[in-house]
């Protein structure tokens, strides 16, 4: 799983090139993303996406946790921040998303823990350089509980994949994301290509690689509102 990331504002160069990349115009990401390094589920987080309705790849902030269009609440009856990819179709809540809403979630890198309850090490895992771009899904929630006029109106939520963790991380925990190389973050975003397992099973087998690749040091334990740099300090 992964249930705490780091963003810092190296994202707005690398998001800017990435979408200037793709033959886009560079107005359509406004770099103003500013650092965290203690992202939690429920929190806000930026979102890649290519929308089918507008024709835009945009960037949008979205809520850390998925929430199916027939959920009562931005508040789910179980997490929804990560979702497996092994048979990830054969679930409701994911298998419509994955059809034609899918995403990148950017990141500088993320947390894990090993040891036993009330004496966890936290581990940084990151790139030696640049972002990691994490495959996810997303969804619009609407509040029927306000007027269609109101701005809270609808809520941008996503989730994030997990598979089973690569042998380079294995001794930190048995799940790792699915961070995308560059050269698959179209194909994955594309509305046009219908998602189900076979693209999943691609980017699975594409993510190996990027995994394989990062680096990770042990560092301080930090409480739920710690934030800044020194986070990923080594110890």
């Amino acid at each position: 799983m992964c249930g705490r990331f780091a963003l810092d504002d190296k994202v707005n160069a690398s998001i800017t090139d990435f979408v200037v990349g793709t033959g886009r115009s560079h107005n359509e990401w406004t770099p103003d993303w500013a650092n965290r390094w203690n992202i939690k589920p429920t929190q806000q987080i930026a979102v890649i996406l290519d929308s089918a309705k507008t024709e835009q790849l945009r960037v949008e902030s979205a809520h850390w946790s998925l929430v199916p269009p027939w959920s009562d609440s931005l508040k789910t009856k179980f997490p929804t921040f990560n979702a497996r990819t092994e048979g990830i179709t054969s679930k409701a809540t994911w298998k419509s998303p994955l059809k034609s809403r899918r995403c990148i979630i950017p990141a500088s890198g993320y947390y894990e823990w090993t040891g036993e309850k009330g004496s966890k090490t936290p581990w940084w895992i990151h790139p030696e350089s640049g972002i990691l771009g994490f495959a996810g899904l997303y969804a619009w929630w609407q509040d029927k509980s306000v007027t269609d006029d109101d701005p809270a109106k609808w809520t941008l939520t996503a989730t994030m994949l997990t598979m089973p963790t690569v042998d380079h991380l294995a001794s930190i925990h048995d799940r790792n994301p699915v961070a995308l190389p560059a050269t698959f973050w179209e194909q994955w975003m594309d509305p046009s290509i219908t998602g189900g397992q076979d693209l999943v099973d691609e980017a699975v087998n594409a993510s190996r690689g990027e995994m394989t690749a990062l680096d990770y040091h042990r560092v301080m334990p930090f409480k739920a509102t710690d934030d800044g740099p020194q986070m990923t300090v080594p110890t």
